[in-house]
């Protein structure tokens, strides 16, 4: 039986892919999925309300990532981090998933920022004020923090030298090594420019300054530039023991497999809808067949660069749409009303790619839900 999608007739699968399995920690690669949230559908909020979050649903995602031995890296921009979860729904999630991750041995890294200041002009004083109190709050709980990227600091930095004392002065305070995270401005306009200078050579210097000053305090960089030769550039000037960790959803197999002169972890938005298929594929780099883990991961590209095409910044929106499709939810609800964010083709478009690629456990029930979305639009005529 065919499904009528915007571009055309499309015959799904009827039976899943032969993978996922669950599985202990992988070995050869440190693996983060950055892990969406599950929006309460029966909250009566408003896209400017504080987001209201279906705590068992968010958590049992979580779960289910942990059992495939991948790491969650919790409140970061999968999580739709400053579009649409503030800094008292951040700090909740992270509470709750970092004791989650307690009770199942589960690896969590999570997102210290500085979103809980308003909108306007701040002082650098005020923004390490604020990095503060969330890499406290990060601590207490147990999770190994990542220093993200700050809107806050991009707007009140005047030079190179404000991100190094910003960023020194959290290192020293910091109690154990943390990930610092470079988000490229595709991921978030407001961030152009970091680390002091638009030409990206000036700011991968001062980045790298910053880790060489105090190489005992990075475990290791979150590079999502969207660009595989300058972060194989910089991944080759990194200390020694200082990991990079590809954020790049349009290069990752061949980033993550490395080559003679060293290899990218991963911390990745896409590695939420690819979970059991992304612990599969390093399963086998822990074989030592790179030639097996590109075969299975090589092909999800197509799906990931659509779901991050410009604007970039809503790839979170497919996300979610196959999370329901795939049954780790009962609805199509995001907090702040992001699924909106994108066009019923780039949607149906999302399934078919994850269907080709047998991602769905149920494909019948991903189906039927992809039916039922076409019926809500008018479309399924």
């Amino acid at each position: 039986m065919t499904i009528r999608l915007p571009h055309g007739t499309y015959e799904p699968r009827t039976e899943p892919a032969a993978f996922g399995a669950p599985g202990a920690a992988l070995a050869s690669r440190t693996v983060f999925s950055a892990a969406h949230v599950v929006a309460d559908p029966f909250a009566d909020v408003s896209p400017d309300s504080p987001a209201a979050v279906d705590w068992d649903a968010t958590l049992a995602f979580r779960r289910h990532l942990w059992s495939h031995g991948l790491g969650v890296a919790e409140a970061m921009d999968t999580a739709q981090r400053g579009m649409g979860l503030d800094w008292a729904g951040a700090a909740e999630l992270i509470r709750r998933s970092a004791a989650e991750a307690k009770a199942v041995g589960g690896r969590i890294a999570a997102g210290v920022g500085t979103d809980q200041l308003p909108p306007g002009a701040h002082g650098l004083d005020r923004v390490t004020a604020a990095y503060e109190e969330q890499l406290a709050l990060v601590e207490s709980t147990g999770a190994q923090p990542i220093l993200m990227a700050s809107r806050a600091l991009a707007a009140a930095a005047t030079s190179p030298d404000d991100y190094l004392a910003v960023y020194t002065h959290l290192l020293r305070q910091s109690a154990e090594p943390v990930i610092l995270h470079w988000l490229g401005p595709m991921f978030d306009p407001a961030l152009e420019g970091y680390w002091g200078s638009a030409d990206l050579d000036t700011a991968t210097d001062t980045f790298l300054k910053i880790i060489a000053e105090h190489p005992d305090k990075v475990d290791g960089v979150k590079v999502s530039l969207l660009d595989a030769r300058r972060e194989v550039d910089l991944r080759r000037r990194l200390p020694r023991g200082v990991r990079c960790y590809t954020g790049d959803d349009f290069h990752y197999p061949e980033l993550i497999a490395g080559d003679d002169q060293g290899f990218s972890h991963a911390l990745l938005g896409i590695f939420d809808p690819l979970g059991p298929l992304a612990a599969e594929a390093v399963r086998r780099l822990d074989t030592g067949d790179t030639d097996g883990f590109r075969a299975l991961l090589d092909p999800t590209v197509p799906l990931s660069r659509h779901l991050f095409q410009a604007p970039t910044r809503f790839y979170k929106t497919g996300v979610v749409l196959l999370a329901w499709l795939a049954g780790h939810q009962d609805h199509f609800t995001m907090v702040g009303g992001l699924q909106s964010a994108r066009s019923l083709p780039h949607l149906a478009k999302a399934y078919e790619l994850a269907d080709r690629l047998g991602l769905f456990p149920d494909p019948e029930l991903a189906e039927s839900r992809m039916r039922s979305l076409l019926t809500v639009y008018g479309a399924d005529r």
